[in-house]
C-alpha cells in the first residue's frame, strides 16, 4: 500500500508539478528578458533626449558665424524637432534619426568653410559633447538590441514558444539605422589639407 501511495506522489509530482513548475520558470524568464528590453530602451531614450538637448546651442553658435547658412540650420532645427515626437516603434524611430544625423553632418561640414567657428571655443565643447553622447547612444542601441535578440530567440525557440504564444509575447524590433555611413559619430577634421 505504501508503495502505491508513493508511486502516485511521483507520478503527480512528474505529470503536474513539473511541467507547472517548468512553465513558471519559462514565464519568468520571459517577462525578465521583456523588461530589460523596456529598460535598454530607456536607456537609449535618455541619450536621445541629451543628443537634442544639445542640437539648439549647437544651431545658436553656428548661426552666430554663419547666419546666412538658413536652410542647413532650418533643416537641422527640423529634423531634430521630428526626432523628439517620434514615440513610434524603434524602426520609425531610427528613420528620424537617420535624418537628424544626416543634418548634422551638413552642420559640421559648413563649419569647415568658417575658420573662427572651428575655433570657437562652445563649438568646440559642443561638438565633443555631441560625439561623446553619440558614442553613448552607440553603446546603448547594442544593449538594447542584444536584449531584444535574447528576447526574440526565447519567443520562437521550443519550447518557451508555446509559453510565450499563451501568454501573448510579443517579438521586439531592433533599433538599427539604415545606412552603415551614419552609424559613426559625426567629426570634423581641423587642419590644413594638403
Amino acid at each position: 500500500m505504501m508503495g502505491v501511495v508513493a508511486l502516485i506522489v511521483i507520478l503527480f509530482f512528474v505529470i503536474i508539478l513539473l511541467p507547472l513548475i517548468f512553465a513558471v520558470v519559462m514565464y519568468n524568464g520571459l517577462v525578465r528578458l521583456r523588461n530589460f528590453v523596456k529598460e535598454s530602451w530607456s536607456t537609449i531614450d535618455t541619450e536621445l533626449k541629451r543628443r537634442y538637448d544639445l542640437i539648439p546651442n549647437l544651431v545658436e553658435t553656428v548661426k552666430g558665424y554663419a547666419g546666412h547658412e538658413q536652410d542647413t540650420l532650418k533643416m537641422v532645427v527640423e529634423a531634430r524637432n521630428r526626432a523628439v515626437a517620434s514615440t513610434g516603434s524603434p524602426e520609425s524611430q531610427a528613420k528620424d534619426e537617420n535624418v537628424l544625423i544626416g543634418g548634422l553632418r551638413q552642420l559640421f561640414a559648413l563649419a569647415e568653410n568658417y575658420p573662427n567657428l572651428k575655433a570657437n571655443e562652445n563649438f568646440l565643447k559642443l561638438q565633443t559633447e555631441l560625439s561623446n553622447t553619440e558614442d553613448r547612444i552607440q553603446a546603448a542601441r547594442r544593449f538594447y538590441n542584444a536584449n531584444v535578440r535574447d528576447l526574440n530567440t526565447r519567443i520562437e525557440v521550443f519550447p518557451s514558444n508555446i509559453i510565450a504564444g499563451m501568454f501573448g509575447f510579443q517579438k521586439a524590433e531592433l533599433f538599427e539605422i539604415e545606412d552603415a555611413s551614419m552609424r559613426n559619430a559625426p567629426q570634423v577634421k581641423f587642419g590644413k589639407q594638403a
